[in-house]
């Protein structure tokens, strides 16, 4: 068990200082994590531009930001599905057009348990459609921009990595065999987190130390991904487990990206998030990741089938 290096209470929001005149590109903030993480970055004067699929939401989220932290907040949002790449490349070019820097990206937004098989427009199955492809795409369009800025990318993973196959399907990257809920929502987080440390080994041998990357996770907190696209079971077990002390609130899953984004001297190789009862809750900090999420012959493997399957080359 390694020592927190925050100390027994882990990292917390009070570390944040003035964030006045930075800038952080958000993905899915009407709700949970994101919606937290975005209200803890305003409250520090940072400006936030949010990516969200849903109009309505992302409107009515700005509404409630503004009564909450007052109408001088600088908050704005653009439409983005990362279930569509077309959708993804628009808010991108969006993004290099209208925003002049980004001290973090951070990549919130995710499906999960979806409960039978369904492809993307472009062909992929639906939670490696979106939570990995979708993710890559949009890093790599917006990579030049962080890279001038000299931000980081911030990858929300989940210990979902752990729970499945320990590598890449890359035989039946859509599960036509044997799709499964779990297996495939598993396996698209392990492909997040994998590229986030074949990131970090690419801009190393590029002499990019500017650019940072960071994989972590929230834990087990009460949001409403499972809600979302989870099964009618899977929806009821995860009700119960919310009333247990193995879920934490929204807005402490939110702390371990908030780190992520803006503790200065963060080690990159580290995996962050709660680091009680099987990181599920508790305080945050670094903790063990398995090697398998670190192979180095699947990670670079998959990098590749992803700039092949997207068409969308990274420049480093």
């Amino acid at each position: 068990m390694k020592t927190n290096q925050f100390g027994k209470k882990g990292w917390t929001p009070d570390r944040i200082g003035d964030l006045s005149g930075k800038t952080y590109v958000i993905t899915g903030t009407t709700s949970g994590t994101g919606f937290e993480a975005a209200k803890i970055l305003l409250s520090k004067g940072a400006k936030v531009v949010m990516l969200n699929r849903n109009p309505k939401k992302s409107v009515d989220t700005i509404t409630t930001l503004r009564q909450v932290l007052g109408t001088n907040i600088d908050v704005s949002y653009l439409l983005m599905d990362l279930a569509e790449q077309a959708s993804v490349k628009k808010a991108a070019e969006e993004v290099l057009k209208t925003v002049p820097q980004i001290d973090a990206l951070i990549c919130n937004a995710a499906i999960a348990q979806v409960p039978k098989q369904t492809l993307t427009a472009d062909g992929w199955e639906s939670q490696m459609g979106t939570n990995h492809f979708g993710n890559f795409t949009l890093q790599a369009l917006l990579f030049p921009l962080i890279e001038k800025s000299k931000g980081r990318i911030v990858t929300v993973g989940s210990m979902g990595y752990n729970l499945g196959i320990k590598t890449i399907q890359f035989d039946d990257l859509n599960w036509d065999k044997k799709y499964s809920p779990n297996g495939v929502y598993s396996q698209s987080k392990l492909a997040q987190i994998m590229c986030v440390y074949e990131l970090q080994d690419r801009l190393q041998q590029a002499g990019k130390s500017d650019v940072k990357a960071y994989a972590c996770h929230p834990g087990a907190s009460s949001t409403s991904l499972i809600k979302t696209s989870g099964s009618l079971i899977t929806r009821f077990i995860w009700q119960l487990m919310k009333l247990s002390p193995l879920v934490q609130s929204a807005e402490k899953g939110a702390y371990p990206l908030l780190m992520c984004s803006t503790e200065s001297n963060l080690d990159q190789i580290g995996f962050y998030g709660p680091t009680k009862r099987m990181n599920t809750v508790g305080p945050v900090g670094e903790h063990k990741i398995e090697p398998h999420a670190k192979d180095k012959t699947v990670s670079k493997r998959l990098w590749e089938l992803s700039e092949k399957e997207t068409g969308v080359k990274w420049n480093i």
